[in-house]
């Protein structure tokens, strides 16, 4: 029998007979490797453990604790699932079970809801599946062939999802004992390597996301290589549940919703609206000593507007319906961008005015779907530290290099020690419908945007087809202090919009120029930059953030005109304070404090009142002993001031 070469990834080669797959070559290697392979890399394409390779390749072997290798596991864990709820609820449907960030979901079309006994019983039968060892074998199909299948198994949304795939796709289905679902793979070989796997919940879901379409039931799991990575995850999520922004939320009385209000529109709290002005403070403060100027739009403008800008060809969907004014269409604007353009062409521009930085916490409207909103993450109305910068095509760079820089001087404020740049470039598939139609134009800017993130020597990452439609984007990814990604900012590149507005100014030799415009919003909004913050701190912020700084707690009847002064003493210094002379034990009173996470406590007592001091007691430090008041309020004033992070427990 013919051999062929299989290449590793530190380059050695060996023979093995045509037709190897990935699983006999780690049998070959040795029986360890061979029992944590779940699929392989051949010439850098994932395929299942069980390809038959028919010529030379270069092999990379993948296990479960890879971060392909665990998405495979992932993925087959969800089908593992859906094999057990089919057993389990025969008359089920299936929908689409993906594998998303460390977890899964599938999506069941049943009567009813899943109670949490039938999520046990669940959990035991994959158990029970898992065990048997079922083999995975992949099946190639013809479009007829896969609509007749699904069909006779009267599984309907299966059939759905087939007929929107494009004819020329070529359709594939696995199959494990006798179930068998619609899938494009890889997956692991058999059952028999899932093995630390967890039901973690069940939700409502619509089809598709569209409120209009039938409720689902939805469960989420979690499947890991190893009993300790499995270990390590839930205790992630027990302790990321604890800091869950719409529990701390309302815990600690920052936002609410309201129905009769509307779903996705907050509405912000005494405690969250501190948050708010402490927070624009900062990039008032930072904006101004960067050379930004303020300015405000109005929150709906003309439709001719969004047409000039693209908005209308390609965000509609995004997009609040328009309202009908003396016969005119208006909208709420779902961006801040065409205001500011227009802003930058009511006054004649030179090459010397360039670049013109204009920044605004400007409102926005966006039409997110139902099923798509998510506290303060996802909603409807947001308020964005939106600004739009000007430039002459030599100062691009620059101005580019600054703005990261805005992105670093928060991280440092804010404690945030690891983030990543998601650059999104355009796809060439997608001119003249999702982008704009400027192949030239395109790929310019994207080489100056990558020129310009290694000059920086920024830690960033390429995907393909997620740009903006008038230009690329970069998505500032950043985790909390329990490891918790989110996506916080933007910064994106427009060569598209300042010609559309005829935007100009004139260059030195006197010609009419169409400047770039950066787009940039590094504090993100309100709502998702709140949300992050709630959830890194876990409620426990910094000083000068904390919506409540000091709490002055009365020991008795007999200390409360003395606590009153002090309290206002601190409010004449502008430190935010609450007095408790509640006729409560002091005990009482402190245990309050914590739960509101109130960072210094100062406890007035008989002997405090005669000696004209103060006992201080701050979170996490525990009791700071006496002092005057007078010394304290420099302190707090100063860390204030200074914006310091030390309201956080030791690591």
């Amino acid at each position: 029998m013919k051999n062929i070469n299989i290449t590793f990834p530190d380059k050695s080669v060996r023979s093995f007979p045509i037709g190897v797959t990935p699983m006999e070559i780690a049998e070959s290697i040795g029986e360890r490797l061979a029992i944590a392979t779940v699929a392989a890399q051949v010439d850098d394409i994932l395929v299942d453990a069980t390809y038959s390779i028919q010529k030379d390749a270069q092999v990379n072997l993948v296990t479960g604790d890879s971060p392909e290798g665990h998405d495979v596991l992932l993925h087959s864990t969800a089908h593992l699932m859906a094999q057990a709820v089919k057993e389990l609820f025969p008359n089920a449907k299936v929908t689409i079970g993906p594998a998303i960030e460390n977890r899964f979901y599938y999506d069941f079309d049943i009567d009813g809801t899943f109670s949490e006994e039938d999520l046990q019983n669940i959990e035991a039968k994959m158990a029970e599946l898992a065990k048997k060892d079922y083999p995975l074998s992949r099946k190639e199909l013809t479009r007829d062939e896969a609509i007749k299948l699904f069909s006779s198994m009267s599984e309907s949304y299966k059939v759905e999802i087939i007929k929107d795939i494009d004819t020329s796709e070529k359709l594939t289905a696995y199959q494990q004992d006798d179930f068998i679902d619609l899938c494009r793979g890889p997956h692991v070989p058999s059952t028999g390597k899932i093995k630390h796997f967890k039901i973690l919940e069940s939700s409502g879901a619509y089809w598709r996301g569209d409120e209009k379409n039938k409720m689902l039931q939805r469960i989420y799991g979690t499947s890991f290589g190893s009993k300790q990575a499995l270990k390590d995850y839930l205790h992630f999520l027990e302790e990321a549940k604890k800091r869950d922004h719409r529990k701390l939320g309302k815990e600690l009385k920052i936002f609410t919703f309201d129905e009769e209000v509307g779903p996705g529109l907050p509405l912000w709290l005494p405690n969250g609206t501190v948050i708010i002005e402490e927070l624009e403070k900062l990039a008032k403060e930072v904006e101004r000593k960067a050379g930004y100027t303020q300015v405000r739009t109005p929150h709906l403008t003309k439709g001719k507007l969004y047409e000039k800008s693209g908005h209308l060809e390609h965000y509609i969907d995004s997009m609040y319906p328009a309202m009908d004014v003396d016969g005119t269409d208006y909208y709420v604007k779902p961006m801040n961008c065409p205001h500011h353009h227009k802003i930058y062409d009511s006054s004649k521009r030179s090459y010397r005015d360039l670049p013109v930085r204009l920044s605004e916490y400007g409102t926005c409207y966006r039409y997110e779907k139902s099923g798509q909103l998510f506290g303060l993450m996802r909603v409807r109305s947001m308020q964005m530290n939106d600004a739009h910068i000007y430039c002459r095509p030599d100062q691009f760079k620059q101005e580019f290099l600054a703005v990261c820089g805005l992105y670093f001087k928060y991280f440092e404020i804010f404690g945030i020690e690891k983030y990543q740049m998601r650059l999104s470039l355009h796809d060439s598939a997608g001119l003249g419908k999702k982008y704009v139609n400027e192949p030239e134009l395109w790929i310019n800017t994207e080489k100056i945007v990558k020129e310009a993130l290694k000059e920086g020597g920024f830690n960033y990452v390429e995907v393909q087809g997620e740009a903006a439609f008038y230009g690329p984007k970069i998505d500032v990814q950043v985790w909390s202090a329990i490891g918790k990604e989110f996506t916080l900012a933007t910064n994106q590149v427009d060569f598209a919009q300042p010609g559309r507005f005829g935007l100009t100014y004139t260059s030195e030799e006197g010609i009419e120029e169409t400047p770039l415009c950066i787009h940039r919003a590094p504090l993100s909004t309100h709502e998702r930059m709140i949300g992050f913050l709630i959830e890194h701190y876990g409620g426990d912020f910094p000083l000068w953030l904390a919506p409540q700084q000091v709490a002055i707690l009365s020991i008795s009847d007999k200390t409360n005109t003395y606590a009153k002064s002090i309290y206002n003493k601190l409010f004449d210094s502008n430190i935010r304070a609450i007095l408790d002379d509640r006729p409560d034990k002091i005990g009482a009173k402190i245990r309050q404090a914590e739960l509101d996470k109130i960072n210094v406590m100062i406890i007035v007592g008989e002997k405090e009142k005669d000696t004209k001091t103060i006992s201080v007691r701050r979170r996490f430090s525990g009791d700071l002993g006496s002092m005057k008041l007078e010394e304290l309020i420099d302190q707090l004033q100063n860390e204030i001031k200074l914006r310091r992070n030390t309201n956080r427990k030791e690591k």
